[in-house]
């Protein structure tokens, strides 16, 4: 059973390598809620991601002769980054297995630290399954990403940070994946504070753990499928459930939408490039998923580690979302002055045009008609309203996309 001792020696561990990543308040959060919101930024941590903990503690627990044959790890991505800096640094090969559909940014991460990188399979569990073999067939040391002591013990180092700095925080509010996170803040914050409250964050398409909570066994899930790649865990290990079960007193999710919502806020009024899993937490708390008013909360920020084209979609739908763009689709006659006509409207309602497509050879048009696909800055909900009214009153055929 890992203790707050063996969490305490697993800091000790991490001293040389870690950063003490920053906790602030989020004041748009709090004033929201009525709450004292804090966020503990692991997206600043070494290799973007608090998984440097868990990794760099297990190999700094092995013997020499262990970190002479290697070490091999299955990762969607930000602990393969950790166990590959945590071998560089103790000059040990590393081989790590990730998904096929690992982001770029990811598999450039971990070979930048020297490992080996494999790409196999569809999901982490895949992954793994790759990832043991090779470890039975090489007779190398197993860093496992969330079911290890020392793992578990070096992510629990986030609990000290957290209530070093605010020893009377009442809540934290951790993502879930495979449980390793959640597992070692919960084991060491309650240890320091038995009424803390830990809550976890599954994902809406990777919700296996939190049907595991609910019915206190086990349940793996069919497949899984979320931008959240860092906590998209097919099956759930009966260890971690068990330690969740015994620790952790809700769990809740929260969907892609919510999920992207939340990047989208970080980037905006934080200034955090934060990735989907990094997200979870912040989304529900700006969705109502956790009850906080007059609370002290704070949400765990993850990891960072999230592809510029994911946040370029992300960005893209939030602004339609939140009435800030506007995609047409209209119909115009082809005639000389045709678009003029149509872009004075546009200038008349203070609309600006972004992107403009001009076809007229599509099939689907009548002959002596043209089709503009066009993007609009705009300036909120009203704005929108106004600009469609004015497309409606000169006779213009179209449809929001």
């Amino acid at each position: 059973m890992i203790t707050i001792d063996d969490i305490r020696e697993a800091k000790t561990n991490l001293e040389k390598i870690r950063e003490k990543t920053p906790i602030t308040k989020a004041p748009s959060l709090s004033e929201t809620f009525n709450a004292d919101v804090y966020l503990k930024k692991e997206n600043l941590q070494l290799t973007g991601s608090f998984k440097l903990r868990g990794a760099y503690n297990r190999i700094a627990n092995l013997t020499e002769e262990q970190r002479a044959k290697g070490v091999v790890a299955a990762s969607a991505g930000n602990h393969a980054q950790g166990v590959a800096y945590s071998a560089n640094k103790f000059g040990c090969e590393a081989t790590i297995f990730m998904p096929e559909a690992t982001p770029l940014t990811k598999v450039t991460g971990v070979k930048s630290y020297g490992a080996n990188v494999v790409l196999y399979g569809e999901n982490f569990d895949e992954a793994y399954g790759a990832a043991m073999k090779f470890r039975e067939e090489n007779e190398c040391e197993f860093v496992h990403p969330f079911a290890d002591d020392d793992v578990i013990a070096g992510q629990g180092t986030i609990s000290l940070e957290i209530l070093e700095k605010i020893p009377d925080m009442k809540q934290i509010i951790v993502p879930i994946g495979g449980g390793g996170l959640i597992s070692g803040i919960a084991i060491a914050a309650k240890a320091i504070n038995p009424d803390i409250k830990i809550i976890g964050v599954v994902a809406s398409g990777a919700r296996g753990m939190k049907e595991s909570y609910k019915s206190q066994t086990p349940i793996d899930s069919a497949s899984v499928r979320t931008i959240a790649d860092g906590i998209a865990v097919r099956d759930v290990n009966p260890k971690l459930l068990n330690i969740i079960l015994d620790y952790v007193d809700h769990i809740v999710e929260v969907s892609d939408n919510e999920i992207a919502n939340a990047i989208l806020f970080l980037l905006e009024k934080h200034k955090l490039v934060v990735e989907g899993a990094g997200a979870a937490s912040t989304a529900a708390i700006m969705h109502g998923k956790v009850e906080i008013e007059d609370s002290k909360v704070c949400a765990i920020v993850s990891g960072g580690n999230i592809d510029v084209t994911m946040i370029s979609q992300i960005i893209e739908k939030g602004l339609v979302k939140s009435y800030r763009k506007m995609n047409l689709i209209i119909k115009l006659r082809d005639k000389p002055g045709a678009l003029t006509e149509l872009s004075d409207i546009f200038k008349d309602c203070g609309a600006n045009i972004v992107q403009i497509d001009y076809d007229r050879d599509s099939i689907q048009l009548e002959f002596g008609d043209a089709q503009i696909t066009m993007s609009l800055e705009t300036k909120g909900e009203e704005h929108q309203k106004l600009i469609k009214d004015k497309l409606k009153g000169n006779g213009y055929r179209f449809k929001q996309i």
